[in-house]
């Protein structure tokens, strides 16, 4: 089984590249974040071409923000939209989703951005973490939360630490709820296989930041221990974050059981630029 997760800033906008790219890499399970719909608008531009794909889906909108979805070529069970407790901004927003695929327990999540540390939306996502760990530690045994999680889980998941000192995504508070995440039984299936390496799924329109390859490693799938002894294969699709009119965010895709592709490495294709030189690159926020 197939499993991806995607960030695509508008599906609306992403439309002609998300189909090409379901026919392309043949996905079994999608989640699918800052979709920017509400469900009706979702299902009129979307449901009879996924049909024609052999998808199910479903999704949890908002019109222009936000927004979750999960499509499914292997059956869609057990729909649950939102999370139990989570807080709202003030309102609750579409930012989780949750359904049954080939058994197992599959969650497509937003993580609030925090904005700015201390701030109001910071500790609004702080609190939204606590709920979506609440969820996760409920059960069942078999799981994967997938999705932007708007956090760097480490200083070797961004181009250089330097250049992100006092932004958020990176401040230790947001690390230590993402780790307290990780602590009910979650593995980082992409970190897990590739310890090493520098991989990113993120990279700012701005400044060139793709083409110099200094970006975040922010989108995460998280497997329980019994999903993760299944991972044959975990990369990021860097393919799909090229060309005209990308999302500002990479698939990325695990493969359980069997690799169709092969165990083709953390990055495919891999990033031509060389790492840049540590304190040498400013965020284009800074300048």
């Amino acid at each position: 089984m197939r499993v991806a997760t995607w960030n695509v800033n508008s599906a609306k906008q992403r439309q002609p590249r998300l189909l090409t790219w379901l026919q392309q890499r043949q996905p079994d399970v999608v989640c699918l974040q800052e979709t920017k719909l509400a469900d009706d608008a979702f299902a009129t531009m979307f449901g009879e071409p996924l049909a024609e794909l052999g998808y199910t889906f479903a999704h949890h909108g908002e019109p222009r923000w936000n927004g979750v979805a999960i499509l499914s070529r292997v059956g869609l069970d057990d729909v649950v939209p939102g999370l139990e407790g989570a807080p709202g901004f003030p309102h609750p927003e579409a930012r989780a989703l949750a359904a049954t695929c080939a058994g197992v327990r599959v969650h497509s999540m937003y993580v609030p951005n925090g904005r700015e540390p201390d701030s109001d939306h910071y500790h609004y996502k702080l609190a939204w973490l606590d709920a979506l760990r609440a969820t996760v530690q409920a059960g069942p045994a078999d799981a994967l939360v997938c999705g932007d999680v708007n956090i760097a889980p480490t200083d070797a998941d961004v181009f250089d630490p330097e250049a992100y000192a006092g932004q958020t995504h990176v401040t230790a508070p947001e690390r230590e709820h993402l780790a307290a995440l990780r602590g009910v039984g979650l593995h980082d299936v992409i970190r897990e296989r590739w310890p090493d390496e520098r991989i990113f799924t993120y990279w700012d329109y701005r400044a060139g930041m793709f083409h110099k390859d200094l970006g975040m490693r922010i989108d995460l799938i998280l497997a329980t221990t019994p999903v993760s002894a299944r991972v044959a294969a975990a990369w990021v699709d860097r393919q799909a974050r090229k060309g005209t009119g990308p999302s500002d965010h990479a698939p990325v895709i695990v493969d359980l059981d069997t690799a169709p592709d092969g165990d083709i490495g953390p990055v495919v294709p891999p990033p031509s630029a060389p790492a840049a030189q540590r304190g040498s690159v400013k965020l284009p926020q800074a300048r």
